[in-house]
């Protein structure tokens, strides 16, 4: 049988709480409970990132500054927790006290700068969302089997990206709270800046080599299939 979900037991669970509001939903002959802790004695709770918020079900979905893992939203941010009522479903967000409010989500296109790269994946600074130049870079990372669409076990990182590279990638879903999942596995992401060994800027030649102008010594990428004439870098500073 399950534990009898009693007002007191709850209170032993979140003792700081003066006043908890706690959402507990039958689901099964069997007594088993989800347990949800919707908001304490504020309105808009404070929550800090990584911290685990509600159960993801058809009820509670996630929002802005969330994501989901194994059944639970958890926060992206330190800030204040928002429950927003959208057709019936509960949607968490959480917003940030800081300045900056514009954060990744699913699907977007972001501007990122590789700086370390490994075997298996590479870690990059996302410096722009779509068009919108972030005043703080959040941390990306993208894997080897998101690199590229196809022969993903023969992909290798070095042959793809290397530090100082700007790619272009799309956000994946929220798997962790230190940084963003990201994908370059479609024609037109990839490689879209490069410098040579020598800290020439480089000419892409193909969609798997890039040369440079000088040496005329070329490289390996995974190149972005659509490159502008005059890349605009929308104010970022390009480490080579």
């Amino acid at each position: 049988m399950g534990e009898n979900l009693s007002f007191p037991r709850i209170l032993t669970w979140f003792p700081n709480c003066p006043n908890p509001k706690v959402c507990c939903v039958f689901v099964s002959a069997e007594i088993w409970f989800k347990v949800i802790l919707i908001v304490c004695s504020m309105e808009n709770p404070i929550c800090l990132p990584g911290q685990r918020l509600s159960i993801c079900d058809n009820v509670y979905t996630c929002g802005q500054g969330t994501y989901q893992r194994q059944g639970y939203i958890y926060s992206m941010l330190a800030g204040t927790v928002d429950l927003v009522d959208r057709n019936g479903v509960k949607v968490i967000e959480v917003h940030s006290t800081g300045e900056q409010t514009v954060i990744p989500t699913q699907g977007d296109i972001v501007t990122a700068q590789v700086y370390i790269i490994t075997q298996q994946f590479a870690k990059c600074y996302i410096k722009c969302i779509g068009s919108t130049v972030l005043r703080s870079p959040y941390r990306g990372l993208i894997r080897r089997e998101n690199i590229r669409a196809t022969e993903k076990d023969k992909t290798e990182v070095f042959k793809s990206l290397r530090p100082g590279d700007i790619v272009l990638a799309r956000v994946l879903p929220m798997t962790e709270a230190h940084s963003y999942q990201l994908s370059t596995a479609e024609n037109e992401l990839g490689v879209v800046i490069a410098h040579s060994e020598h800290g020439y800027p480089m000419v892409p030649v193909s969609w798997t080599e890039m040369q440079c102008p000088k040496t005329l010594v070329k490289e390996p990428r995974k190149v972005a299939k659509i490159i502008p004439e005059n890349i605009d870098t929308g104010g970022i500073v390009v480490d080579s």
